[in-house]
Order: C-alpha cells, then sequence, then structure tokens
C-alpha cells in the first residue's frame, strides 16, 4: 500500500442533502489521508435532523469519522468574527490536529489557512460533479439519480395502498407505480402465506405477524434506496398488518402498532369495495370483506397520515390517487432554507428570534 500524503484530514458540510459531489469529496480525502474526519454543521432553521445527515455518511462512507454539530453563527466571508467563531467550532469538532482541508469551494484556502493545514480543492468549479445542494433542494425529482442512496431512503415519499381483501390493492399499487415511473414493493404477507408450515389452515402466531413486519419493513427499505424517483409505493405496510393481525389471531398487536407509529408512510391510499370479489383460493371470503374495510376506515381516521378512499376502474383510481400522492412528494422532498442562504440580516433576526424563544 502507498503512503498517504496526509495524516489527517478534514471534510466540512451541511450535506443537506448527501449528494454525488460530496461522495467525491469524501473519497478524495480518504484516498490521500491516513484519516479523516467529516463535520456535519447545521443550522436550526434547516428541517432534515443533524443526526439523519451524520447517519447518512456513517453508511456512505464507513470508514470516516463523523461529528456533528448545530451552529447558528452567522455565515458571512466578510467576516472576521463569523471567521473566528466558525473557525473555533470547527478546530473544537477534531480529536487532532488536521494537516489537510479538503473543498470545492474556494472557503477552503481561508479555512486550511487558520488552522495551519494544507488546502486541497477538490473538482474547483465543480466541472466534474456539476450539482450543488442549492440545485438540489430546488428541484429534487430532476437530481434524484445525483443523491447518496442514504439520502433518497430517507427523502423519498412512502406511498402505501391498502385495503380488504380482493379490493385491488395489488393492482392499483402496481399501476400507480408504471404512472409515476417508480418502483412498488408487493405484499410480504402473502408470499409468507403460501410458504407458512402448516398453509392456510393452521392457526396464526403472533410471532409470524412479526416477522411479516421485518421482512416487509426490510423490502422497503432496499427499494428506497433504488428507487429511480423520489416516490415508492408499497402493497401494504405496518399498519394493515396490525389489523389482519387483529382478524386471524383475534386480539390486537399493540407491538405492532407501536411500529406503525415509528414507521409512517407519506400518504395511505384505500382501495373501494365496490368491486367484485374474486377468490384466487388464498382469501377468507366476501362474508368478511366488508367489515375488515370498514376497520381499515376506522383506524385511518385514527391516525395522523393523510388518506384517501378510490373506487371505479383502475384508470379512474389512479386519476383520483394522483393529486394526493403528489402532494405528499412535495411535502416530502421540500427543504427549509439553509442559514447561509438568508441575507445577513435575516440569520441575525433569527438568531435572536431563537434565543428570545428560549428564554420563556
Amino acid at each position: 500500500m502507498s503512503e498517504k500524503r496526509f495524516r489527517h484530514g478534514v471534510v466540512v458540510g451541511k450535506f443537506y442533502p448527501l449528494h454525488a459531489g460530496h461522495a467525491h469529496l469524501i473519497r478524495s480525502a480518504v484516498r490521500q489521508c491516513e484519516r479523516v474526519t467529516v463535520e456535519v454543521i447545521a443550522a436550526s432553521v434547516e428541517s432534515i435532523p443533524l443526526s439523519e445527515r451524520a447517519a447518512w455518511i456513517r453508511e456512505e462512507h464507513p470508514t470516516v469519522r463523523v461529528v456533528d454539530l448545530l451552529d447558528d453563527t452567522p455565515v458571512d466571508f466578510a467576516s472576521e468574527t463569523a471567521w473566528d467563531a466558525h473557525t473555533a467550532t470547527i478546530s473544537g469538532l477534531l480529536d487532532t490536529r488536521a494537516d489537510a482541508v479538503f473543498t470545492s469551494d474556494p472557503y477552503g484556502e481561508e479555512l486550511a489557512r487558520r488552522l495551519g493545514a494544507t488546502w486541497v480543492q477538490v473538482d474547483p468549479g465543480r466541472r466534474h460533479n456539476p450539482v450543488s445542494g442549492t440545485a438540489i433542494r430546488a428541484d429534487v425529482a430532476a437530481h434524484w439519480h445525483e443523491l447518496a442512496p442514504a439520502a433518497r431512503a430517507s427523502l423519498a415519499a412512502r406511498v402505501v395502498v391498502l385495503g380488504a381483501e380482493s379490493t385491488g390493492s395489488t393492482t392499483l399499487a402496481a399501476a400507480l407505480a408504471a404512472e409515476l415511473g417508480t418502483m412498488w414493493v408487493p405484499e410480504y404477507g402473502r408470499e409468507y402465506s403460501e410458504i407458512r408450515v402448516g398453509g392456510l389452515d393452521a392457526p396464526w402466531r403472533s410471532d409470524e405477524f412479526d416477522l411479516i413486519v421485518d421482512r416487509q419493513i426490510a423490502m422497503e427499505e432496499a427499494a428506497l434506496r433504488r428507487t429511480p424517483a423520489p416516490i415508492l409505493v408499497c402493497d401494504t405496510d405496518v399498519l394493515a398488518t396490525a389489523l389482519w393481525h387483529e382478524r386471524y389471531v383475534g386480539s390486537a398487536a399493540p407491538g405492532i402498532r407501536h411500529r406503525a407509529a415509528g414507521h409512517r408512510p407519506a400518504l395511505y391510499v384505500l382501495t373501494g369495495d365496490e368491486i367484485p370479489f374474486v377468490q384466487d383460493g388464498m382469501r377468507d371470503g366476501e362474508h368478511i370483506r366488508h367489515a375488515m374495510q370498514d376497520r381499515f376506515r376506522e383506524v385511518l381516521a385514527e391516525q395522523p397520515v393523510p388518506w384517501l378512499e378510490v373506487r371505479g376502474s383502475v384508470a379512474e383510481r389512479v386519476a383520483a390517487a394522483l393529486p394526493a400522492v403528489r402532494d405528499a412528494t412535495a411535502r416530502a422532498t421540500s427543504f427549509a432554507a439553509p442559514l447561509e442562504g438568508r441575507p445577513l440580516a435575516e440569520q441575525e433576526a433569527l438568531r435572536g428570534r431563537r434565543g428570545s424563544d428560549a428564554s420563556r
């Protein structure tokens, strides 16, 4: 192995969100340094949690040391006071002195001087990676391919199609995904029903539903990292699994309901029960369909995620769902403006307002 050029390199950024340019910057530092510290420094006005951004980097770049801090000091490259404050913050997050600072933007030269380090400018002018956080925040869909898989998994809107037996949820999930140019995740519970010991006639146990939830979430998480658009359609989810637990075990599933509360989608689409019932050999029968549909309506009305019920042909259901789906995607992929994107006077006002709020 060739000797590294530097002992300790540092990369500083908001990573709001983590994209291909950041990945190139971090990998450049890793190639040239024995060890690398990545500092995630965010402002409290920004809408993606600091811990989430740090987790993205740990997943995508497991060999680097990641540290994070909220810092509401105004960004002003012409201010000596601001420079002193930011330099103190950055140096305070280092466990040992850095001898290299890696940036794409020119501010890295001054930061390196203040840290007593060498400045390494990576991809000046972003000729090789013509992408920025500003451009992504302005139009996430257009730059979706530039996002790191971990960031895509966090940002994509998950739309869940659900309903009682033989209400067309699988058909609608596939049709919606095709219309939106994205992927859809099938129902693992159906697959499990085909392979479970004892078949459909054996009594169901609660631990089987826990397994179904684990597998369903794992399938979703894998798909979220590969989805070609900022939306993923899912045929059922954890909340629906809790209702099927009620049906087949005969009791509530508080553990599964708790997991559902921590794994909420952006939107629920309930498929109507007005279409003819089709027995495929795996369904209970039409006699329970309307009661289950009422239970779905009741539970959806009690929870905070937006939902709607769609009826009619597949085309009519897709048309009815699309406005709500697009609204949900827009909400999931919107960003608050970063602190440095605001005029300095506004930055100071925001800092003062937060300080006043904290003193109440």
